[in-house]
């Protein structure tokens, strides 16, 4: 009987993945986003979530869905989309790229930066509040990209929840902020709006890691915490796209739980920080990068 159990329940499981490849499959050819070198743990569990929201009984059902009404895939795109943001998130990195980043760029006349994978955008308003505080906000071009265009508009308002405010004052202070964080929005009801003036260098673009290309080179790229989402193939594919993209002596900020360790690319790279994963480009092929 438990032999049985088990086979039924290794079925059902086998179904199940089925049902996601052809789901991810589907949303490609019909709508030209690509999830299939997403890590498989994190689409079924998203793709459960919904199921469950919405009391259906099989993945199939929600691919009909997706096939069939145009408003329901812009619910899936966000479920799929990597928005686990906040303002200053892990202090201790923009800490470190105050300290070890940003006097190097402060040798050059202009800089351009890429926060891939920007989400709701908090991230990137944490860092031109930065380079404004390390004088280097008005020679600074930044791009803010992601491929979802419903958390780009969030981003673009940089309207965010006030209940947020007090974490987000604490991330600020931890990061070495030099200023009181309150100088930089104003508070309306139950929202806090970011100050105009910190937008004015930031161009918000869609743009996918998984099926685009260089679009601009740069000094500093910061993508934090994204590539855990993807396997092996899309985040060695992730990587030569963002050495591609940099320049000579560039910059690379990873998330704390991602390095360049085991990728194609790692010999590209001198380590800058080994505890904040944060990375220079090579500007020799000599191992020390000079």
């Amino acid at each position: 009987m438990i032999q049985n159990d088990e086979h039924d329940q290794n079925k059902a499981n086998l179904t199940q993945n089925i049902e996601i490849e052809l789901f991810i499959e589907a949303i490609f050819r019909c709508h030209g986003y690509d999830f299939r070198n997403y890590n498989k743990a994190h689409i079924k569990r998203r793709l459960l979530f919904r199921l469950s929201a919405l009391g259906l009984k099989s993945i199939s059902e929600l691919q009909h869905k997706v096939l069939h009404e145009a408003d329901f895939f812009d619910i899936v795109l966000k479920d799929l989309s990597i928005n686990v943001t906040e303002m200053y998130r892990d202090p201790s990195f923009y800490a470190g790229l105050r300290k070890e980043v940003v006097p190097l760029l402060k040798t050059y006349p202009f800089i351009k930066i890429w926060h891939a994978g920007c989400a709701t955008g908090e991230e990137v308003y944490s860092f031109a509040i930065l380079l404004k505080e390390e004088g280097l906000y008005d020679r600074a071009q930044i791009y803010a990209t992601d491929f979802n265009p419903l958390v780009l508009e969030t981003a673009k308002k940089g309207i965010y929840p006030i209940n947020r405010i007090k974490e987000y004052t604490s991330n600020y202070q931890m990061a070495g902020g030099l200023n009181s964080f309150s100088d930089y929005y104003f508070a309306r009801y139950d929202a806090v709006i970011f100050n105009q003036d910190l937008k004015k260098n930031i161009v918000f673009a869609e743009h996918n890691l998984a099926t685009d290309s260089v679009f601009a080179e740069v000094n500093l790229i910061i993508c934090r915490n994204v590539l855990i989402y993807f396997n092996k193939e899309l985040q060695n594919k992730v990587i030569r796209l963002f050495t591609d993209s940099l320049t000579k002596g560039g910059f690379l900020g990873l998330g704390s739980k991602e390095n360049l360790m085991f990728t194609e690319m790692v010999d590209q790279y001198v380590v800058i920080d080994a505890k904040e994963k944060i990375y220079k480009k090579k500007v020799s092929d000599n191992k020390y990068g000079l």
